[in-house]
């Protein structure tokens, strides 16, 4: 897969989690302007970024064992981000339409990074 690319920005799973993070943007501004609000919008917020963030990264490194270890804190970030969703969700920040739509795009990212995590490994034994 990433023999494939010539940038970070060519990687479905670097693209779905930028989008993420431009609609996380929107859904934020329109949370509670309280203390719990902003708490939990700018946890929202920087698990999101961290996604998209730690993808780039690592494949900026051009290194295997690296960019396995950026991929492996991009998944923890998105899962991260599940959980501040159905924080939100449960609180009544986001419907629920909303909530599931981020929530399934977290999922296909996982989906995503674990297969490219699987493909780098097989690539370490060969």
């Amino acid at each position: 897969m990433v023999g494939e690319v010539k940038s970070f920005r060519d990687l479905v799973m670097w693209q779905k989690a930028h989008k993420l993070f431009l609609s996380t943007v929107k859904d934020v501004a329109k949370f509670p302007r309280s203390t719990v609000g902003r708490m939990v919008g700018d946890q929202l917020l920087r698990a999101v970024s961290s996604i998209s963030a730690n993808i780039a990264e690592g494949y900026g490194r051009h290194k295997g064992r690296e960019f396995q270890h950026y991929l492996t804190m991009a998944r923890g970030s998105t899962a991260e981000a599940q959980n501040w969703l159905i924080n939100c969700k449960e609180l009544g920040f986001m419907d629920e339409a909303t909530f599931e739509e981020r929530f399934r795009v977290c999922e296909e990212i996982i989906s995503m990074i674990n297969s490219t995590l699987s493909s780098l490994r097989r690539r370490e034994v060969t």
